[in-house]
């Protein structure tokens, strides 16, 4: 009997050899492979005993460790490095081996690669992966798509390297050829509207409030106890607890204000304004990065352009932690919502039939987003299949409906004081904008109609209508 593994990994970085020495722990025989060949023998030396590895110095030697069917996880940066890697390993696979691309890739670049290779007769899945190093190591959340043969080949040992929660896996196949991929960039998007909305209340509470950071620390731990528990507000306490090496400070007051991003959230972006799904919070939260990065000009600007004369707050600041805290969910709430109903727009676009509670089951564990109430979301889809929108489900409504005072205040006094807050107010809008039967698009289709006669319906009769206004 042939003792060949069937799974392979190109791609020795952090990830890749996390990913690697995850299925190894799992009891998974597993060959590994690298560009650069001295790092598969330092990989092999380090961590062979482990589990069973073999080590292959080129990609013949990989394919040729395999036994078929192969199977093949290909984590090298995304784009043309992915391509590369394909090209080169077609020639040597035979028809029903499957690649798989782990890493953080555009959607449209693996319904490509899917058909691509359907053509030639081999499977390919594109699998989000979140959750980071650790995630990779110790249980991520994978979100695989594709072929479902394929899937359901390879099914053991995703379910068996993903993070667990209540005993179940956090994995489940998404849907056809880029599914996976576009729900981990919807994740994506979602993650920075999350981390936005994280940063603009530790704005309020350290600027507005005078919390230090040791009280920053304390509230956010508390937070995390209630209906905010969350992976994210977690770390965040770490980070207010964290002091400096090199002064006596704490080390978040010496992190330059730049935030970086490496394109998912603006990809999800990209394709709401396609699909004309409004996901304004996450895309209020992809502008504030690209604002923040204006470093040079805002420094310049603080002394040249005015703010808020002669305003201070003037409320009870234990009320207003509160209030925060209770607009920061509300607002949480609005991300997951807006990204949800751009799912359900990409899955009538592109045929995909997406479990939007099982997507929400996979999310709890592994994930930078996951958070408490994503059980809640569940039980939502579970409860109504047909939900339009998240904020309809009774639980989620009725929360928004308690809080919203205090969301309104939290807006209202950052306006007032001049801190800007665009993801906590966009969300609001939204919320206003959702719940509104009659918006005023009516003037801008009129609008339209007088100087470009692009007609409009009407309220009172069905039809297409075109008119000389002022006439």
């Amino acid at each position: 009997m042939s003792q060949k593994p069937h799974f392979g990994l190109t791609g020795l970085a952090v990830m890749g050899q996390n990913l690697a020495r995850n299925v190894a722990h799992n009891g998974f025989p597993i060959a590994v492979h690298n560009r650069t060949a001295s790092k598969v023998d330092e990989f092999i030396a380090d961590f062979g005993t482990e589990g069973t590895f073999v080590g292959a110095h080129s990609l013949k030697e990989l394919v040729d460790a395999l036994e078929a069917p192969r199977t093949i996880l290909i984590m090298v940066k995304a784009g043309g490095p992915v391509d590369a890697v394909i090209d080169e390993l077609v020639p040597l696979l035979s028809p029903g081996d499957t690649l798989i691309d782990g890493g953080n890739s555009l959607y449209t670049d693996t319904q490509r690669r899917n058909k691509d290779l359907t053509a030639k007769g081999l499977n390919f899945l594109g699998v989000g992966v979140s959750g980071g190093e650790e995630g990779a190591l110790n249980g991520p959340s994978i979100m695989p798509g594709g072929q479902r043969e394929a899937y359901d080949r390879v099914a053991p040992i995703f379910e068996a390297i993903s993070a667990k929660v209540d005993g179940t896996p956090c994995v489940a196949y998404i849907g056809a050829d880029g599914a996976g991929h576009y729900v981990k960039m919807v994740h994506n998007g979602i993650e920075y509207a999350d981390m936005q909305l994280i940063a603009e209340a530790y704005d309020l509470l350290k600027n507005v409030c005078g919390l230090s950071n040791n009280e920053l620390a304390k509230t956010f731990g508390e937070w995390n106890e209630g209906d905010l528990d969350s992976f994210l507000i977690e770390i965040t306490t770490q980070i207010f607890q964290t002091k400096d090496t090199l002064t006596e400070g704490h080390l978040v007051d010496f992190v330059l204000d730049k935030a970086a991003q490496k394109g998912t959230g603006k990809w999800t972006s990209q394709n709401a304004l396609d699909l004309g799904i409004p996901v304004t919070g996450i895309t209020e939260a992809v502008f504030a990065r690209c604002l923040s990065a204006l470093k040079d000009e805002r420094v310049a600007a603080s002394t040249q352009l005015p703010g808020p004369v002669d305003v201070a707050f003037e409320g009870d600041k234990v009320a207003f932690v509160n209030d925060i805290r209770d607009a920061l969910y509300c607002s949480k709430i609005v991300a997951y919502a807006q990204g949800i109903q751009l799912m359900d727009a990409a899955a009538a676009e592109f045929g995909w039939s997406l479990n939007r509670g099982e997507i929400a089951t996979i999310w709890r564990g592994g994930c930078i987003i996951r958070a408490r109430f994503l059980n809640r979301i569940k039980d939502a889809y579970d409860n109504n299949p047909e939900l339009a929108n998240l904020m309809l489900d009774p639980y989620f409504r009725d929360g928004l409906a308690a809080r919203q005072a205090a969301w309104r205040r939290v807006v209202g006094e950052a306006v007032k004081l001049g801190v800007p807050v665009p993801a906590f107010a966009s969300s609001l809008a939204y919320y206003d904008g959702y719940r509104r039967a009659s918006l005023p698009a009516n003037l801008i289709q009129a609008q339209r109609d007088l100087f470009g006669a692009h007609t409009y319906e009407r309220t009172d009769r069905e039809g297409t209508f075109h008119s000389s206004w002022g006439a």
